[in-house]
């Protein structure tokens, strides 16, 4: 039964029986197919806008980030990136050890030299920021310029730094004597 009074949406109301005879709530005649598909295109089109709203507000991408690319390097390529950024530091004397067959703390060992101490703190900034900027970050950093030895724990690679009678008096490449030596810069 339609009763032909408007609801206060304008829509054709109609009411339902119920067993007692006494008439219940009336309920909305359905909208037409055309009206509720209408509904859902504008529905399906602000959703749209809105995910394009918070698309365009994120930031763009980047093709790999910065720790997956660390992580896809090799502990030799690490040790390669550290003797580069230690070469434009200008330190002396540097050695790079592959000591993986003689301890399972690390695989390589790199051992350089530095004239001052100003020096020895800029060669453990330079190794940091560069390899910084590849995605791998140090787990751990001791000792200072002022201490005149800086150790860098990358994990698989140790930076030893020196200044020159510390490491006259450790001697570590005496010490990893066994260890195969894969590069030294004079």
């Amino acid at each position: 039964m339609t009763d032909p009074t408007p609801s206060p949406a304008g829509a054709p109301t109609e009411t339902t029986p119920s067993p007692d005879g006494l008439p219940r709530r009336r309920k909305p005649v359905a909208r037409a197919a055309a009206d509720e598909a209408a509904l859902a295109d504008a529905l399906e089109a602000a959703v749209e806008a809105e995910v394009g709203a918070e698309a365009a507000a994120a930031e763009p991408e980047l093709e790999e980030s910065l720790r997956a690319r660390g992580a896809r390097l090799s502990a030799l390529e690490v040790a390669r990136l550290i003797v580069d950024a230690a070469e434009d530091k200008k330190a002396a004397e540097i050695v790079l050890l592959d000591v993986s067959e003689l301890t399972s703390m690390a695989d390589y060992f790199v051992i350089c030299s530095g004239g001052s101490e100003r020096q020895l703190g800029a060669i453990g900034d330079g190794i940091a920021a560069k390899l910084r900027d590849e995605g791998v970050r140090p787990i751990g950093r001791e000792g200072g310029s002022n201490s005149h030895w800086t150790l860098l724990d990358f994990g698989a690679v140790i930076v030893h730094i020196f200044a020159p009678p510390e490491r006259d008096y450790y001697q570590l490449e005496r010490h990893w004597a066994k260890a195969r030596t894969v590069l030294r810069v004079q």
